[in-house]
């Protein structure tokens, strides 16, 4: 299988009850085979303090074993809407340190040129 991470050029910003979770201009791209790309936020570009680890594991045998997290915002709760691969796999080493989210578990990620940070991505 092949991976690929890339530098994003794009400023992304991800979005769950009327809160701001990510954004960045630090992002990464990983494109493993025909699976569609994964953006990758670094940690420090996240509100983590709106997140709380969840216990939940999956393992990817190309990248290693991925921890999850719950966003938690008032009586909304979306569970395990993002992972993060402590330790991953050294082909992937890139990913350390980085965060990515399940689109469908957020309300939105919008990404555009980095010029345009504050203003409409759509």
């Amino acid at each position: 299988m092949t991976i690929t991470i890339t530098p994003n050029p794009n400023y992304v910003r991800v979005s769950f009850a009327g809160h701001v979770i990510a954004e960045s201009i630090r992002s990464l791209v990983l494109v493993e085979g025909d699976l569609p790309p994964v953006v990758y936020i670094p940690r420090a570009d996240v509100d983590l303090d709106l997140c709380a680890p969840t216990g939940h594991v999956t393992h990817c045998p190309h990248k290693g074993d991925a921890v999850h997290f719950s966003i938690v915002i008032h009586d909304r709760r979306a569970e395990n809407a993002l992972w993060s691969y402590e330790n991953p796999l050294p082909e992937v080493a890139a990913i350390a340190g980085h965060v990515a989210f399940y689109p469908d578990r957020v309300d939105s990620i919008v990404s555009g040129k980095p010029d345009l940070r504050g203003g409409s991505l759509a």
